[in-house]
């Protein structure tokens, strides 16, 4: 297994590969194979893009994201402006039912209420919003509520898993009380895991997925 020095460098690596990041801004430590991520920069953008490299990196099992933003733009953009901006995305995005999303912007802080039907267009919503010009800090409070009360199979989530090339023949488990789904087992990267979920989501009816797999990183 990695040590933590090696997992901080690789991490810094990274980070410094992404054209739009300058790692001089940024901080990074690692304990335990969980990095924290420090500094400060003057775009949203720039703080998601940081936090997604250390996530791809192998041996890294989580990610604390420390990482502030402040414009160095003397015209910086006011709430409604910022507003406005949202507004325009999510009516944009074909993916996004912009008629029951409310929007809420103070000193630059987004959030995002409201539910949808399915997960997807959830993080649809986020990735309209997450990137514009002015956002500072993002709250996607948006909540998954399906048109469907059937019942869902573990076995069907579970084959799902199996027929991804990333997550056969790991050790993942599925177990569902009341339309919601709870992920256990051993994977061996925080890819993995987020590709569990992000497969587990997709079954139709899923209100919440829990995801409570383990990273046990092998060389």
């Amino acid at each position: 297994m990695k040590n933590d020095e090696v997992i901080q460098r690789d991490v810094e690596a990274a980070i410094g590969w992404e054209p739009i990041l300058n790692i001089a801004e940024i901080g990074v430590t690692s304990t335990d194979s969980i990095v924290t991520l420090t500094g400060v920069v003057d775009s949203y953008l720039k703080k998601t893009k940081a936090e997604d490299a250390a996530r791809k990196v192998a041996g890294v099992k989580a990610v604390v994201e420390k990482i502030e933003v402040k414009f160095i733009n003397p015209n910086e953009r006011t709430d409604n402006e910022i507003a406005r901006e949202v507004l325009d995305s999510l009516k944009s995005n074909w993916e996004v039912p912009y008629q029951r999303i409310k929007v809420k912007v103070e000193d630059g802080w987004v959030t995002l209420e409201g539910d949808v039907e399915w997960n997807f267009q959830k993080e649809a919503i986020k990735n309209a919003v997450r990137n514009l010009e002015g956002v500072k800090v993002l709250t996607n409070d948006i909540r998954v509520q399906p048109k469907t009360t059937d019942e869902i199979e573990e076995g069907t989530i579970e084959q799902a898993l199996q027929r991804n090339w990333s997550m056969a023949n790991q050790d993942v488990s599925v177990s569902i009380l009341n339309n919601n789904v709870t992920l256990n087992g051993t994977v061996n990267s925080y890819f993995q895991k987020e590709e569990a979920e992000r497969i587990a989501w997709k079954a139709p009816g899923v209100w919440t997925v829990k995801n409570e797999l383990v990273i046990d990183f092998k060389d």
